[in-house]
C-alpha cells in the first residue's frame, strides 16, 4: 500500500505526475538495501527528477540548518540540496522515491531499473492506464495494481478542490490544507510567485513525493480563478 495513491484531481489533469519508489521488506531483504536504494536514486539522476527523497533524511527541498539573518541577507536562501548530497546523507535502509513530470523519462528510468535487478520492491504511482502502457513498452508484467477509492462520508467538510489538490500531494498530511490555502492566497495577492510557493510546500513533504511542477500549475490556475 502507498499513501501516494490519494492525490486528488481529475485524470485528464494528471499527465505530469509520476512517482517511482523502491523499498526493502523489513526482515526479508534488508541486507545491502541502503546501497541498492542509493543505486536506484543515482540511476534516476540522468533523467532529472523534479523531486527525490528518503523519509530518513528528507527531500531535495528542505529547511536550511543554521540559517541566520546575515546569511539570508548576504547569501540568500538555498531552496534545495543536490541529488548527490541527498543520496550520500541517507543513513540506512528506507524508501527511495523519485518524482517525474515527463512520461518518457519515467519509461526510460523503469527500463534501467528493470535491468539493474536490485531485488527491491518497486512501485510506480500514477494513472493506472499510463503505468500499464509503460510496463508493456518495457516488457514488464506488474505484480499487483492498487486503487484509491476516493473520499467517502460528509465530503462537504473537505477543503475546496484546488486546496485539496495541493495538500494530497503529501500522503502523510504534512502539507496541511490551511497551509496550501495560504500559498494560493499569497500567489493571488502577488506576495509570492508560484515557483517559490511550490518549493515552500515541498519542504514539508519529507518523503520527497511532492510534485512541484503540478503544484505550480495548480497555483497558477487557482490564482486566475
Amino acid at each position: 500500500m502507498t499513501n501516494t495513491l490519494h492525490r486528488f484531481g481529475k485524470s485528464e489533469k494528471l499527465p505530469d505526475d509520476y512517482i517511482v519508489f523502491a523499498m526493502a521488506g523489513k526482515g526479508f531483504n534488508e541486507e545491502g538495501a541502503l546501497e541498492k536504494a542509493q543505486t536506484f536514486l543515482r540511476t534516476a539522476i540522468k533523467y532529472q527528477p523534479i523531486n527525490m527523497g528518503n523519509a530518513l533524511v528528507n527531500s531535495l527541498y528542505r529547511p536550511e540548518k543554521n540559517l541566520s539573518f546575515f546569511k539570508l541577507y548576504f547569501v540568500g536562501r538555498q531552496e534545495k540540496t543536490t541529488y548527490e548530497q541527498l543520496i550520500d546523507e541517507i543513513p540506512g535502509p528506507g524508501s527511495a522515491a523519485v518524482v517525474f513530470d515527463d512520461r518518457e523519462k519515467v519509461r526510460q528510468f523503469i527500463q534501467d531499473v528493470e535491468k539493474l535487478d536490485l531485488g527491491l520492491s518497486v512501485n510506480v504511482s500514477a494513472l493506472v492506464d499510463d503505468v500499464r502502457d509503460i510496463c508493456g513498452e518495457v516488457d514488464i508484467t506488474p505484480h499487483a495494481v492498487e486503487y484509491t477509492l476516493g473520499f467517502h462520508g460528509d465530503t462537504s467538510k473537505l477543503p475546496e478542490r484546488e486546496t485539496l489538490k495541493l495538500s494530497t500531494m503529501c500522503g502523510h498530511g504534512m502539507v496541511s490544507p490551511n497551509f496550501a490555502k495560504k500559498m494560493i492566497n499569497h500567489v493571488k495577492e502577488g506576495r509570492m510567485d508560484k515557483e517559490d510557493a511550490a518549493h515552500c510546500m515541498a519542504k514539508f513533504c519529507v518523503c520527497g513525493v511532492f510534485n512541484t511542477t503540478r503544484a505550480m500549475r495548480i497555483l497558477d490556475n487557482a490564482s486566475r480563478g
